[in-house]
């Protein structure tokens, strides 16, 4: 097993470079965070220990390890900072391709011979990203889902110039940090999970925009219909278990026409128009007005609950 690392840095105080940051602390990892924006740092000084404590309180850490962890954690002035003897190097900057290259670039310059380097990305090519690397050997994407402190599953996405040492040393990172790694065999647009959530949130959109069902309401079927059924065995075996003893056999015999109807019927387009987006935002904003820090505490209850049931029953 590779050994905890002497020291992570992430390089982007955002959403996710917290929740990266929130998760390693509860480990018990030195970590260092570093930001050009000090507003974004400022920020970060009170979410990620917010983020760190919530997991106590969901039963996800130890309270004395978390504290340990806040102990270690530090704000980089400079990159260079950020990255000194650092085994683990974090990019979680905007989903901008030049300015992770740009960034990617000037880590190389500073970070160690033997470095981890990995992006945060939610989609763009791992081969793009880091295009402009001569050590790419040692890179690959390691893409978190939101909120990365409690979603276990990450995405691990190596390019063609990726060591196989390094793809099994991020994943034992991941090991250690509580997290399930699932490796892509190649990169495509959006890996699977966005491909997987843009084809869904497509017909979502399509449906509230066609005013066929409020936002709420479809919100609400959606956490409790087959996302529900998926998070506990996968589309596949969701349909294959749900068909009896003749399998997917059966099920594609009898409904694979239905389905066929149905993904005739589903929505084709590839850009939301301005006022599309206008109606869509005004039909979110307007449902979850003055709702968003409850419903945002609520989501972090129900997942904690959700993995719990999930531990529970795969020990069972």
């Amino acid at each position: 097993m590779t050994q905890i690392p002497r020291k992570v840095a992430i390089i982007g105080a955002g959403d996710i470079g917290c929740g990266w940051a929130a998760l390693c602390v509860t480990a018990g990892w030195p970590v260092t965070i570093f930001d050009t924006n000090a507003r974004a740092i400022d920020r970060a000084s009170e979410q990620i220990p917010r983020r760190a404590r919530a997991l106590v309180a969901l039963d996800r850490a130890g309270a004395g390890q978390v504290e340990r962890g806040l102990q270690e954690l530090r704000h980089a002035r400079s990159l260079l900072q950020a990255v000194n003897e650092a085994d683990w190097i974090i990019e979680a900057i905007s989903e901008d391709l030049f300015a992770k290259q740009r960034l990617l670039s000037s880590i190389q310059d500073v970070a160690g011979p033997d470095a981890l380097v990995t992006s945060s990305s939610s989609g763009l090519s791992p081969h793009d990203i880091f295009g402009r690397m001569t050590s790419a050997h040692r890179t690959l994407v390691v893409h978190p889902l939101n909120p990365p402190e409690l979603i276990p599953l990450v995405e691990v996405v190596p390019s063609p110039r990726t060591d196989d040492s390094a793809i099994a040393r991020a994943s034992d990172y991941l090991r250690q940090l509580g997290r399930m790694p699932i490796v892509l065999k190649k990169a495509v647009p959006g890996y699977v999970v966005g491909r997987i959530a843009a084809a869904v949130w497509r017909e979502c959109i399509d449906l509230v925009l066609q005013d066929v069902i409020s936002v709420e309401d479809l919100d609400r079927a959606v956490s409790l219909g087959p996302a529900l059924g998926w998070a506990a065995a996968g589309p596949h075996l969701t349909y294959h278990l749900g068909s009896g003893d003749g399998g997917v056999n059966h099920f594609l015999q009898h409904l694979l026409g239905s389905f066929e109807g149905w993904w005739g019927e589903l929505a084709k387009w590839q850009k939301l128009e301005p006022e599309q987006q206008r109606d869509l935002i005004q039909s979110i904003e307007k449902a979850y007005s003055g709702k968003v820090d409850m419903l945002r505490a609520a989501r972090d209850r129900r997942l904690s609950a959700i993995l719990k049931a999930l531990e529970q029953a795969r020990g069972s």
